[in-house]
């Protein structure tokens, strides 16, 4: 049995694989209307930051089975709780050792550059607001055409917790914030990329490791948007770098579980590209959801295979490409209502709603497309998607 923390659309994603393989799951829902209580029938209400609930998750009073082991589809959840289960017996994957680089940005520079990953040139800013302002406008003095990003060390996602500067004044709020007990504040080079592309790495307790294609995601309005797989027209020795990086962050930070690396790919020395790791997740992750129509083994069903410690099935690509498009927001009232005209249009789109309430910019599903021709694999998933926005989109 797998306990799972977290209610969202990864949870949700992973109850397919989990029925397919036998594997009970049972998902701590922060409401009875999440995505994943939608789907999962052990579904008990409470969040994440509950000790009590996270213990009852793990070992359930009533008598029913305890967990073989706790897993998370997000990563905000006490790592203190987590390190005295572990020393209570409970296998936690990944582990708290591990989870605490992708819950603090601060921790995970640190360690990346201890391990020698390419990294954006980076500082934590100092605590106090007149030496946070000085040591910010030193950094953009260097910097180059003025400009950094700062980060708040925890708490952010999807672009949220992130802004590009040109002077120490525009985060004197959040100088403030992390005076008044907020999050501790990083500052990193705003790094001149080419584009953006990711690793998926799965590692399971005994070590045995297994990556999927390098993919290229691209990002609107710090979301992801679509995702393309494998990265058209990367250099095979730069998509074997980046596999090597990837690998490397996961033995380096011992993680178990599937692992995101997301990378910047930016140009180099004698006009070569290199690779620059920018951030993390020890979970399935956006970058992946290609995986479940266009791979031998998609990341749900390797992240319940490597947290059980069983082998790990083969990542090998079914198609030449295949393109995830997200749905972000619509102007339906039920994306369900799309199905006919997408159907009828696009039959060979593999639509995943995640039965999540509509308001602007929110990921309600995604929309798999795979082929031989990218660019017509890449205007049906965009198609598909528009569709499920409610958008109006030009006969072919």
């Amino acid at each position: 049995m797998v306990a799972v923390v977290g209610g969202g659309q990864l949870a949700r994603m992973m109850a397919p694989p989990a029925a397919e393989l036998g594997v009970h799951l049972r998902v701590l829902v922060e409401d009875p209307a999440t995505a994943a209580a939608q789907v999962v029938v052990d579904a008990p209400v409470g969040a994440a930051s509950d000790e009590a609930a996270i213990r009852e998750l793990v070992a359930p009073a009533d008598g029913r089975p305890p967990a073989d082991v706790l897993t998370f589809e997000h990563e905000h959840v006490p790592n203190a709780l987590l390190a005295d289960l572990v020393d209570g017996g409970t296998p936690v994957r990944p582990g708290p050792g591990a989870l605490v680089q992708a819950q603090d940005k601060i921790v995970m520079r640190r360690r990346l550059t201890d391990l020698g990953v390419p990294c954006p040139r980076w500082a934590a800013l100092p605590t106090e607001p007149p030496a946070a302002r000085s040591a910010l406008e030193a950094f953009l003095g260097e910097a180059p055409g003025g400009e950094a990003v700062v980060k708040t060390a925890r708490g952010g996602y999807d672009g949220k917790g992130v802004r590009v500067v040109t002077a120490a004044a525009e985060v004197d709020d959040w100088v403030a914030a992390h005076v008044a007990g907020g999050p501790e504040l990083l500052v990193e080079e705003k790094v001149p990329f080419t584009r953006e592309l990711a690793v998926l790495v799965a590692r399971r307790p005994s070590g045995e490791v297994r990556t999927w294609p390098v993919v290229e995601s691209i990002q609107r309005d710090g979301v992801c948007a679509e995702v393309v797989a494998p990265a058209p027209g990367l250099d095979p020795e730069l998509a074997e770098r980046a596999r090597q990086v990837a690998v490397q962050v996961a033995e380096g930070l011992d993680v178990t579980g599937v692992l995101a690396v997301e990378m910047f790919e930016v140009p180099g020395e004698g006009g070569r590209s290199e690779v620059l790791v920018n951030e993390l997740a020890m979970r399935p992750h956006n970058s992946g959801h290609w995986t479940i129509d266009g791979a031998t083994t998609s990341q749900f069903e390797q992240h319940l295979r490597a947290v059980l410690d069983l082998p790990l099935g083969a990542t090998t690509p079914t198609a030449r490409w295949t393109v995830m498009a997200n749905v972000l927001g619509s102007a339906l009232d039920n994306l369900t209502d799309a199905l006919p005209q997408v159907g009828a249009r696009f039959p060979e789109a593999r639509v995943n709603l995640y039965g999540k309430g509509i308001r602007p910019g929110r990921k309600l599903g995604h929309v798999n497309v795979s082929g031989d021709d990218l660019d017509e694999v890449r205007r049906r998933a965009r198609g598909a998607a528009a569709l499920l926005r409610g958008e109006e989109i030009e006969e072919s």
